[in-house]
């Protein structure tokens, strides 16, 4: 008899938080699931409770009344449906155990239906020349078709289940399959949940929000999500739970931006004194762009302010980010504070460290840097000058974290390629003043809109869009391997003009011996073609000490070598003016962030810089894709839309923010449109009602409460 899964849906109704089935019921408890599938369903797919179960949305769905031939087969194609007899089974020995193989028959041909598992149920469960409907992927082996672990039912089963055209297909694991629970047990499951809640679930979202959007109840979303009648019904489902998923996120983001300038205080700087003053007006190395002057007025409103400041400061390669991270540690040194810049690398810090201590060389300013390779002695003085007060801008990396480090008034932290660090890393600098200080994070990795949104939209964001005046944009061009030649005599007429050259090699692990020999092999035949004493070479790659590394580094940032060979160890850090040309070895094998930073590294004097990209000449889509973009366009945000739209939001933002983007149902690229909608409303809410405190907002408190992860974030609502 089919199960009617027809239920009766109030839409206006609003259902009891206390209601009967308790969605954070072990999944053991629910009928068809058991002990056994409950482990498995654990730990394949991470579902613990009921509600886990019913947020498992289903990644597509299938036409069910559509059937496929035998003599219709594709190999290796997606999940097809077909009907037809089993005419014999057979046992087959192989090396561990048996395989059961049904031979499967329609009118048009014949094919194998194949299980490792399971063969005794399997026998005993079906019959010969009985009309079944078997459903999965196909596969071709000494030409004939196989179907391994099929869903399968009998005909008259199928077309009396058959609630609707679509069929959703969940998401599955080898091991799943292997244990028996396949798509069709996984929708036998969902069923019975619905019976046992009867169809219904705790509204989630205010009446207005349901109006003013047109959406459709929660319990009649989730019905048509699971068991669509048509695909008007899913879009309805769909919109609404994405919209839902976003808005809380977004509720959550705007939330910890609001308190952060309602409720956490911060040191306000009042005065913007005579060490700016005199910078700014006598040594400023060029005239600020708008970007910059706009992106300072607004870091100058933050630090005036009796709020913390937590700002994002985005700028593509080569913006002048520094400069900024400068004038604002100035700001804070002029109200008696410290400030300090922390960056990921030494390469990186020590290359802050001389770049600011040239800028400041005029100013009455102490400044110092701490890493890890630092002297005893050289800590001993920086902590004492730190404590009392005589340090006043302390550059470093992590070292600037430990609890040995302690200043004596810090103002302002400023954090470099920020994504580097751990919310944890970044929350320690909290803890170095009673209050704490104001936070400037820095990137050189442009942020997709739609990321920076769902990512950092706890934070304010400022974005230096433009290049120093006398900047010319880097010509981009790809090569492939047999065009090297060409690419060497390139080289020696840049070299002739008494440019310099970066050649990169690509080193995913640094402990890849393959890669070491291609930057190995590179360096000896590049020797070959460029012999001493007319030409000069540095290398540069992860296995050197440190010390030696800054040796070949400092050769060629003081020209003494025409060439430097590296790894990706030079994607930051490194500012030499007069290098011109970058070539990218076997690009093909860099992500588009990496390659847009890399190529970041010429193009910073006033000369024609060139970024050469070498592949071989077999390439995927995607590689020919971030090729083509690369060579279309230098605009960071531009390149990296498109490396969202090839890697997605995980890939790109790494694990330190993964967190927040492991969205069960919505997807911040596709739905764009969708997050910025429901920004909106979020944004509108809590503009009208920051405290969530009117009784027409009580369903959204009590649904962010349970759902968030951030439980003190309530500690600040009145």
């Amino acid at each position: 008899m089919p199960i009617d899964l027809t239920f009766s849906l109030n839409q206006n109704a609003l259902i009891s938080l206390s209601m009967s089935t308790n969605l954070q019921t072990p999944i053991d408890y629910l009928k068809g699931v058991g002990p056994n599938r409950a482990d498995l369903l654990r730990k394949e797919l991470g579902i613990h409770t009921y509600q886990d179960l019913i947020n498992l949305f289903p990644n597509r769905y299938l036409d069910r009344t559509k059937y496929y031939k035998i003599n219709q087969l594709l190999p290796n194609a997606a999940e097809v449906q077909i009907i037809g007899k089993i005419t014999k089974f057979e046992e087959i020995a192989q090396k561990r155990g048996k395989r059961l193989v049904a031979t499967f028959k329609d009118e048009t041909g014949t094919m194998e239906l194949v299980w490792f598992r399971g063969q005794k149920w399997i026998k005993e469960a079906l019959k010969l020349n009985a009309t079944y409907v078997i459903f999965g992927k196909t596969n071709l082996f000494a030409n004939k078709y196989n179907m391994p672990h099929p869903d399968i039912e009998l005909l008259t089963e199928h077309q009396a289940n058959l609630r609707s055209a679509m069929q959703a297909i969940y998401p599955s694991t080898e091991k799943l399959s292997n244990r028996g629970i396949s798509n069709r047990v996984m929708t036998k499951i969902m069923q019975n949940l619905f019976l046992e809640t009867k169809g219904r679930f705790v509204e989630t979202l205010s009446e207005k929000l349901l109006s003013e959007n047109k959406l459709i109840s929660k319990s009649e979303a989730l019905l048509n999500v699971h068991f669509p009648k048509d695909q008007t019904a899913l879009s309805k489902a769909e919109f609404r739970l994405k919209f839902e998923e976003l808005f809380y996120i977004q509720l959550q983001l705007i939330l910890k931006n609001l308190i952060h300038k309602t409720k956490i205080k911060g040191f306000p700087f009042e005065t913007v004194g005579a060490h700016f003053n005199t910078f700014f007006k006598n040594h400023l190395p060029f005239e600020l762009t708008n970007a910059q002057k706009r992106v300072l007025k607004e870091i100058r409103a933050d630090l005036g302010s009796n709020a913390q400041m937590n700002r994002l400061l985005q700028g593509d390669v080569g913006s002048g980010k520094t400069i900024v991270a400068l004038m604002s540690m100035l700001i804070a040194v002029d109200n008696g504070f410290q400030a300090c810049l922390m960056a990921p690398t030494e390469i990186l810090s020590v290359q802050h460290y001389n770049g600011l201590l040239e800028l400041c060389n005029n100013l009455e300013i102490s400044i110092k840097l701490l890493t890890g390779s630092s002297k005893t002695s050289e800590r001993r003085e920086i902590h004492k000058m730190l404590e009392s007060g005589e340090l006043d801008i302390l550059i470093g990396t992590h070292a600037v974290l430990e609890d040995k480090v302690k200043f004596n008034n810090l103002g302002l932290a400023i954090i470099d390629e920020q994504h580097r660090f751990g919310v944890k890393q970044r929350s320690k600098l909290w803890k170095k003043n009673t209050l704490p200080p104001h936070v400037l994070v820095m990137t050189a990795t442009p942020i997709p809109r739609t990321l920076a949104m769902s990512v950092y939209g706890d934070l304010d964001i400022s974005v230096i869009d433009e290049l120093p005046p006398g900047r010319q944009p880097i010509k981009t061009v790809h090569r492939y391997d047999s065009n090297r030649l060409k690419v060497f005599r390139f080289i020696r007429d840049e070299i002739a003009k008494k440019r310099q050259v970066y050649i990169v090699y690509p080193l995913i692990q640094e402990s890849a011996q393959m890669d070491y020999k291609d930057l190995m092999d590179g360096y000896e035949s590049l020797v070959r073609d460029f012999p001493m004493p007319e030409y000069q070479i540095s290398i540069v790659h992860g296995k050197m000490k440190p010390a030696d590394k800054e040796f070949e580094m400092q050769r060629f940032v003081k020209g003494e070598t025409q060439i430097m060979v590296a790894t990706t160890v030079i994607e930051v850090g490194v500012n030499v003016p007069n290098a011109s040309v970058m070539v990218i070895e076997s690009a093909e094998r860099f992500g588009l962030a990496q390659l847009h930073q890399l190529r970041g590294r010429v193009g910073r004097g006033a000369e024609q810089s060139y970024c050469i990209l070498m592949t071989s000449h077999k390439l995927s889509e995607n590689s020919k894709t971030r090729v083509q973009t690369m060579t279309s366009t230098n605009d960071g945000f531009e390149i990296a839309e498109v490396d969202l739209r090839l890697r997605g939001p995980g890939d790109i933002m790494g694990t330190q923010q993964s967190g927040i983007l492991n969205l069960r149902i919505a997807d911040i690229v596709k739905d764009n449109d969708i997050l910025q909608h429901a920004r909106y409303w979020a944004k509108d809410l809590l503009t009208k009602d920051p405290s969530l405190s009117s009784p027409d907002n009580a369903i959204i408190l009590e649904t962010y409460r349970q759902m968030s992860k951030y439980k003190n974030i309530w500690n600040y609502i009145s």
